[in-house]
């Protein structure tokens, strides 16, 4: 059943299904990314000249997570279709590889952390833009056995072994971030770099980690399946975890337009997905053009859903979507500065401009 967003002009089904295929090529060497981005002459963001504008988003995550469920929607509820784009999927091998092509130019938008974003800027001098911040909070978890080593606070983790995907990496500094938001230096606990997959639990129950880094539907797929995994929530000591579109000062200057088209399509996929409580269409509507494990699961779908909404929300529905707060962004840059993660002294407002959001 094709369903029509609310609010929105209706698509015939005949467009619906004759839309382009979403592209899920997983990259595999740098030059293989920049070479599937840069098959559009125009950067992926120009006018093709008839039709809808064409655009590549760059997502540091696979596209089988439900993490990605704004842009998920976005294309198969038809979002960017209304809006007057034929968006390209384009998974990478993480966030930082996601930074290198949007600077490349080859692309003009990426979901990024806001922790690798600020670090590019303040360490690398790196000219990105953050045009609008889907995630609030982070959305990442850490998974624990219950009966091995309990990870009910920082404290817990000294003297562990934590399991991160790649040493580094957001994961690794929000593990830093939460051992000092308590005082504790993050050499008090060691890192290992990890899978992400819901197999890597063996790892903890075997006690050779005392947990890893997962996403949110991660975290509910093991809680699901073994009574033993507890979750460890972030959130509760992070600030500088949140997520942002990013473009670059020249994809800006350059492409305002497809940017302004693809956050409003994404406005309108959030704000259907923050109304429909529980879920029932935006599953229905996500099934009828993707299939993975966490879709597949009502239970785990609908729980993965509420807390990226609590994500997306902040946990306060009143307040607009994808708007960067000022004092939140700020917040996150202190945060940063105080563990010693970045340098002081940088002004993070030139780091965001909301003028793109939808004004509504």
């Amino acid at each position: 059943m094709r369903y029509t967003p609310r609010n929105e002009l209706p698509l015939s089904r005949r467009s619906f299904l004759s839309r382009t295929a979403l592209a899920v090529t997983a990259a595999t060497a740098g030059g293989g990314l920049l070479a599937a981005c840069g098959s559009d002459p125009e950067g992926g963001g120009g006018d093709s000249g008839d039709g809808p504008r064409k655009l590549t988003f760059l997502s540091p995550l696979p596209l089988d997570t439900l993490s990605l469920a704004p842009e998920l929607l976005a294309d198969a509820g038809g979002y960017f279709e209304k809006h007057g784009l034929e968006v390209e999927l384009q998974a990478t091998k993480g966030t930082a590889q996601a930074i290198q092509t949007l600077l490349s130019g080859v692309a003009p938008i990426a979901r990024v952390g806001q922790i690798d974003a600020m670090t590019a800027i303040v360490t690398a001098g790196q000219p990105l833009v953050g045009i609008a911040m889907p995630f609030r909070t982070t959305a990442l978890r850490f998974v624990y056995s219950k009966k091995n080593h309990p990870l009910e606070k920082p404290e817990d983790m000294v003297g562990t072994t934590m399991g991160v995907p790649s040493e580094g990496g957001t994961s690794d500094k929000v593990v830093s971030l939460v051992l000092a938001s308590s005082g504790i230096a993050p050499i008090e606990v060691k890192r290992q770099v990890v899978g992400l997959s819901p197999g890597t639990f063996t790892l903890v129950q075997q006690g050779r980690i005392a947990g890893y880094v997962v996403s949110i539907d991660t975290a509910n797929i093991l809680t699901a399946q073994n009574p033993d995994a507890g979750v460890f929530d972030p959130t509760k000591y992070v600030k500088s975890d949140g997520q942002l579109y990013a473009t670059t000062k020249e994809g800006l200057a350059k492409e305002p337009d497809a940017l302004r088209r693809f956050l409003a399509a994404i406005h309108e996929a959030m704000a259907f997905m923050v109304a429909d409580e529980n879920f029932d269409e935006t599953i229905e509507i996500l099934r009828g053009k993707y299939k993975f494990a966490t879709l597949d699961n009502d239970a785990i779908a609908r729980a993965s859903l509420g807390m990226l909404r609590e994500s997306w929300t902040g946990g306060d529905r009143s307040k607009p979507l994808l708007v960067t707060d000022e004092a939140a962004w700020a917040a996150g840059y202190k945060e940063l500065t105080d563990a010693g993660l970045l340098q002081s002294g940088e002004d993070p407002k030139s780091w965001f401009d909301n003028s793109l959001l939808p004004k509504s």
